[in-house]
């Protein structure tokens, strides 16, 4: 989702509020673990963010990008070469062997939930593109088991970077993490490259959506005419996953678990 301006002071959360999100969070790992079996050879997106809109409501929650900045829906779904932002249609149908990225977010008591999982429906086409997926994800893991009290924001960055080029995979720059809250951006902005040792102190309070977005080729981006579908360039695969991660003293706790 695009970002609104705003101050840049990063708000750290009490133990009640982190509670507060891992609700909201705990909604949107539900709804996307149904999303994740229903994504079929057939289905259109569009039938895929009515199933995600009907939840929302059944848990007496509200869609978070509905309405933001004028977006039309209540997920983001992008396939193939889409990277984020893809606009649920009717006229968009899944087919078998389509790399399907899920993108939900919700608004429970004030409080905000995010996270994000591609997948393929059926089986990967090859070898190469079922390992962007592993690597993905893998980088995400690498990336929140950096996300310590007392460590950096860069040490997140690199985590996931070193993951993603080690392993001959583009790591998509126009788009980051960010910090979560009361609102859906709040900062700090939470790359997906950067250097070990750089950035902000991470401190026990602080909540977090990392999300890598990886490519099998250029990470250089394109927006569609739409306004919102963000596409690789040289129109290359591309992967996103995404959790909200609370920073404490024990370690980093996955708000969002349960679906990935």
């Amino acid at each position: 989702m695009k970002k609104r301006p705003g101050s840049r002071r990063i708000i750290l959360k009490a133990p009640w509020e982190i509670e507060k999100l891992r609700a909201a969070n705990q909604i949107v790992a539900e709804i996307l673990h149904e999303l994740k079996e229903s994504v079929k050879d057939g289905v259109t997106t569009a039938e895929l963010d009515r199933i995600a809109g009907d939840r929302i409501s059944q848990k007496g929650a509200r869609p978070a990008f509905k309405g933001y900045h004028g977006y039309p829906a209540c997920t983001c779904i992008s396939i193939n070469e889409e990277i984020v932002h893809g606009i649920p249609s009717d006229k968009k149908i899944i087919n078998k062997g389509d790399l399907v990225s899920i993108d939900l977010g919700v608004i429970l008591d004030g409080y905000y939930g995010d996270a994000a999982f591609s997948c393929f429906a059926g089986q990967a086409p090859t070898e190469q593109a079922q390992r962007l997926l592993h690597v993905t994800k893998e980088a995400l893991y690498a990336g929140i088991r950096r996300a310590k009290a007392r460590k950096r924001l860069g040490d997140i960055s690199a985590a996931v970077q070193d993951v993603a080029e080690s392993q001959g995979f583009g790591v998509v720059r126009k788009f980051v993490g960010h910090g979560i809250g009361k609102a859906l951006h709040e900062p700090p902005e939470v790359p997906n490259f950067g250097v070990r040792g750089s950035g902000p102190v991470l401190k026990k309070g602080m909540v977090i959506a990392i999300e890598p977005m990886l490519t099998m080729g250029s990470y250089e981006v394109e927006i569609l005419q739409d306004g919102w579908t963000a596409v690789t360039r040289d129109r290359s695969l591309a992967a996103h996953f995404e959790h909200t991660v609370a920073i404490t003293d024990k370690g980093p706790d996955i708000l969002s678990d349960g679906f990935i």
